[in-house]
């Protein structure tokens, strides 16, 4: 019997390391966020004023909304897209509502999009900071006026809160904005020839398109792929027309049309470059419309600049992002650790653009982005209690050294609890909170199990599997798969590239040994009943880099499984940067259920320390022996740093050469 149209029908997340998190949304972040937006809250923590936008201490997002509405009287405050803080929130709370029902929260919800549709214009127009302040410049400053970002975060919202409760207003408004923009953008005379100056309006007129099938979505998505880089004037034209110093972002004014990735048409883009998150929303975007259109030449830029971003500009985390001037990538092999920016909604934004990619091509090196992001580099975003942040997500970091060197400056060594630029924290929620969006991809016929996340999902036609598993503890996985149609499909897993060369699958007993097609190995099911084991080498590894990032030569960093680790301060002496592993340093693992809300840690005597001199305060010294001893040392994921004392880390640590 053939399967047409496979479909997931729903996920439940039954492993505690997820099933923790998405609790954790529902019950502490979604309402804390919620008191954020209102101003309900306090911010305690509060991070350096080079990130983020620097300090505030509300938010105003829905008091902005409530005044364009005529709700309430008083000025428009934040940033010039602080609406999305709450249009992110609503993403969110569809995620969670999905899983964990609660009357109160889709009463907030339902409130929230009553206030939204109250406050957008009757031709669907709507960015509070325009209609309260200066209404007379909507849409006459598109290089740094984010209308179209922030319109674009709505049309997500509100396609994500309908297909979870049905909400057809919620729909209705994020229609009324794509219509907007359709009758405003375009080459016809009548219409402005242009782009958003921050991509989003992109990849959310795609989901749109998805839900609605309305072509014109799909059409006006598909030229503001093309029509970036194209007219490379228009900014400045833009720009002059509406005042050339009236700038939202005065620091922004010199920056380029290299900065906002617009300086040639993406067919001609070779590398990623400038501000990190406007050229992952972009690319997501871009992967989402090739797909859809079918259209190869975005498509193969859209691989072109995959490959450059995760061969050759990521972190062993997942970070992307190097610099805090314009949050912006830099160069090929630029990787920094001590001064790398690596924003949240970078590490966020990667993970859509790897599901887009995954969804053109079933292969293991988007899955493995997706692992790496989830349990590593957009994780450390959030803190284990759910209510504060990282904006910033170094691989190295001391306090001393924050609070001593402006440049520096940027990274934090706390989490805060919110931001003047507020953009982490919700794109972070709305990532966990959909989690089970990422398990599985469905092709045809073919249903790839892409994160080894355990859960229970149901297809339909009657087709339902169960993993079980304590991943990302234990690499041992049972997949049960019912199918009591006995319909024929394949079912195919993804073989981590972290386990390539140790690994085993074993169905109903028997051993598996067969060729893998880009890192995915598929199987024909048709029985009624199937079991499917996987088996995934745990033991501690040693990463290295490519020998063209200078700055990690002679350093190693310590992977097991899909968590990279890192050194503290608060389990080993400072300063970090004296320790050196030798070079056959073996690692012994133990899961601490009380620690860190539950973690695997790693420790070594395999190490030695360099011997601080104790007896000269000389700077310099002439044909000194470097001198060693035995110590010990504490690895605890990266994910979870900085959720104790405030104190130093350190993802690479050095390693001894052979004979020291």
């Amino acid at each position: 019997m053939k399967t047409k149209q496979l479909a997931i029908e729903k996920t439940t997340i039954t492993v505690q390391f997820w099933k923790r998190y998405c609790d954790l949304m529902a019950h502490e972040s979604i309402p804390y966020q919620w008191d954020m937006i209102n101003d309900n809250q306090q911010v305690d923590v509060v991070n350096s004023p080079f990130a983020a936008g620097g300090v505030a201490d509300k938010s105003h997002a829905i008091a902005n909304l409530k005044i364009a509405a005529g709700q309430m009287e008083g000025d428009f405050f934040g940033m010039d897209f602080q609406d999305t803080d709450v249009y992110k929130w609503l993403e969110s709370a569809a995620y969670v509502l999905t899983y964990a029902p609660d009357e109160n929260l889709q009463q907030q919800a339902d409130s929230v999009v009553d206030l939204i549709a109250a406050a957008q214009e009757d031709d669907g127009y709507l960015a509070t900071m325009f209609q309260i302040e200066m209404p007379e410049r909507k849409f006459k400053r598109l290089q740094q006026s984010h209308e179209l970002y922030s319109m674009g975060h709505y049309i997500e919202a509100g396609v994500a809160y309908y297909e979870a409760t049905g909400n057809v207003k919620a729909l209705e408004i994020a229609k009324k904005m794509g219509d907007c923009l359709d009758v405003h953008f375009g080459t016809d005379a009548n219409q402005i020839p242009g782009i958003p100056g921050h991509p989003e309006i992109e990849l959310a007129l795609a989901r749109l398109y998805e839900v609605t099938h309305s072509q014109k979505y799909l059409d006006l998505a598909q030229y503001f792929i093309e029509q970036r880089g194209r007219d490379t004037t228009f900014f400045d034209r833009q720009n002059e027309a509406d005042g050339v110093d009236r700038d939202f972002f005065p620091d922004m004014k010199t920056l380029g049309n290299r900065y906002y990735f617009a300086d040639q048409p993406v067919t001609e883009q070779r590398d990623a470059h400038g501000h990190a998150v406007r050229v992952l929303y972009f690319c997501v975007g871009l992967a989402h419309v090739a797909r859809l259109t079918h259209n190869p030449k975005l498509a193969e830029a859209a691989n072109r600049l995959w490959h450059d971003i995760v061969t050759k500009q990521m972190y062993v985390t997942g970070n992307v992002g190097q610099s805090v001037h314009g949050e912006a990538f830099t160069y090929d092999y630029d990787l920094p650790n001590d001064t790398n920016y690596g924003e949240t909604c970078a590490s966020v934004a990667m993970v859509f653009f790897a599901k887009q990619m995954m969804a053109s091509a079933l292969k293991g090196e988007y899955g493995d982005i997706i692992e790496k992001e989830l349990f590593n580099g957009a994780l450390s975003g959030i803190a284990l209690d759910g209510k504060h942040y990282f904006y910033v997500n170094p691989l190295e970091a001391d306090p001393s050294a924050s609070r001593g060197n402006h440049g520096k400056a940027h990274i934090a060594t706390q989490r805060s609890s919110w931001f003047n630029c507020a953009c982490c924290p919700a794109n972070i929620t709305r990532l966990i909170a959909s989690v089970d969006k990422y398990l599985y991809e469905v092709d045809q016929d073919v249903i790839l199990a892409d994160q080894y996340i355990a859960n229970t999902t149901q297809f339909n036609n009657g087709i339902q599997i169960k993993l079980a598993g304590d991943y990302p503890w234990s690499g041992d996985l049972q997949y049960t798969i019912t199918n009591p149609n006995e319909a024929s499909f394949k079912f195919a897993v993804r073989i981590p590239n972290w386990s390539l060369q140790h690994y085993q699958v074993v169905v109903n007993g028997e051993l598996i040994e067969q060729p893998l097609q880009d890192q995915i190995l598929t199987l024909p099911i048709t029985a009624a009943q199937t079991v499917v084991e996987l088996h995934f080498d745990m033991h501690p590894l040693l990463v290295t880099t490519n020998s063209r990032v200078k700055d990690n030569i002679g350093k190693v960093a310590v992977q097991r499984g899909p968590i990279v680790y890192c050194a503290e301060g608060i389990d080993n002496p400072e300063p970090l940067w004296l320790y050196e592993l030798l070079p056959d340093a073996t690692f012994s693992y133990q899961y601490k259920p009380q620690l860190l809300a539950g973690t695997g840690v790693l420790e070594t005597d395999d190490v030695h320390r360099i011997r601080e001199e104790a007896t000269t305060t000389a700077l310099y010294a002439f044909d000194t022996d470097k001198q060693v001893e035995q110590a010990h040392l504490t690895l605890v994921p990266y994910y979870a740093w900085a959720n104790r004392a405030e104190g130093s880390m350190s993802v690479w640590i050095r390693k001894a050469s052979a004979g020291e």
